[in-house]
């Protein structure tokens, strides 16, 4: 798979949002494949971690965030769900897993209508190996402040506010990846 090709045909332009994606996806992908040295026992697939890593956010581009340059007209929290539509529509249905359960820590079908998410009612949590290490990586990176990791404490403190759930799926990752 040629990751860097599917970017460029949505992301056609060198802009700020692209450079904002490419980014923040890099960084990512460097913090899973570190973890991914640090732990041979896992047996983890380090290509698909790779291609993954990078397209995990792709679906950003239809999404309103004016502060990472996101100016289409969807809501932020289905960038995942989108994104795995493009991969799915590309022919890639297992990186398109994990675009849809990378948000939080994975949403469960109770917190999209506990919180009344605009998303389909459906369990998103990660469920493979490589699935949870994305998304445990993922979380160390914003796409507003691209030059900062997150601390594993400072991780942990931005997963909590989106509930009890996650934070214990998060500290569940921190005893396996850590």
């Amino acid at each position: 798979m040629d990751w860097k090709a599917i970017i460029d045909k949505y992301y056609k332009e060198d802009n700020e949002l692209k450079r904002i994606l490419l980014t923040h996806s890099q960084s990512v992908a460097q913090k899973a494949l570190q973890i991914v040295s640090f732990h041979p026992e896992l047996h983890l697939d380090v290509n698909f971690i790779k291609e993954a890593s990078m397209l995990h956010d792709i679906g950003i581009i239809y999404t309103n965030a004016p502060g990472i340059k996101c100016f289409g007209t969807e809501h932020y929290i289905r960038h995942g769900i989108i994104g795995a539509e493009i991969l799915r529509n590309e022919g890639f249905t297992a990186h398109a897993r994990v675009c849809e359960r990378h948000t939080g820590a994975g949403i469960s079908l109770e917190g999209i209508e506990k919180n009344n998410l605009p998303l389909p009612h459906h369990d998103f949590l990660p469920e493979t190996m490589e699935e949870k290490l994305i998304c445990y990586a993922d979380k160390f990176y914003s796409k507003t402040h691209l030059d900062r990791e997150k601390t594993v404490d400072q991780a942990l403190k931005s997963i909590s506010r989106f509930g009890e759930d996650g934070k214990l799926r998060f500290m569940e990752w921190i005893k396996l990846f850590e």
